[in-house]
C-alpha cells in the first residue's frame, strides 16, 4: 500500500471521527488492533457500541467507497469486534456495524454514515 493511500485513509478516518462526534456519538477506539483485524473506529451512540468501518476515496471512479467494504472485510470486522467485547468484558451490549464514506473530490468533504451496514449472519 502506497503512503498516499496510507495518508488518504488516515485523513478520512480524522474526518469521520469528528463527523461522528457532531453527531453525538462518544468515541470510545480508534485504529483497533487484533492479530485478525483493525477496526476504525470503535464508538457508542446511545445504547448501541458502533463498530465502525471509514472507506475514503478521491472519487467515485472505482465505486462506492462502501462497496470496498467486502464480505471477507466484513468477516474480519466482525470477529475484530467479538474479540472486543470478550476483552471487555462486555456481554449483553446492543452492537452495530456502520460504514462512514469520506469522499474528498472538492473542497468540502462528502460524508455518509450507513448505519447497519452490515450484521452477524
Amino acid at each position: 500500500m502506497s503512503d498516499d493511500k496510507v495518508t488518504l485513509g488516515q485523513e478520512g478516518e480524522k474526518i469521520a471521527v469528528f463527523f461522528l462526534k457532531k453527531h453525538g456519538f462518544n468515541i470510545l477506539e480508534t485504529n483497533y488492533r487484533t492479530k485478525f483485524a483493525e477496526i476504525d473506529i470503535i464508538a457508542k451512540e446511545n445504547d448501541t457500541l458502533c463498530f465502525i468501518e471509514v472507506k475514503t476515496r478521491q472519487s467515485l471512479r472505482k465505486g462506492l467507497p462502501r462497496e470496498a467494504v467486502t464480505f471477507s472485510k466484513q468477516k474480519k470486522i466482525i470477529l475484530g469486534a467479538s474479540l472486543y467485547l470478550k476483552q471487555k468484558k462486555l456481554n449483553d451490549v446492543r452492537t452495530r456495524f456502520d460504514v462512514v464514506e469520506v469522499i474528498l473530490s472538492h473542497n468540502r468533504p462528502d460524508i455518509n454514515l450507513i448505519k447497519h451496514a452490515f450484521q452477524v449472519q
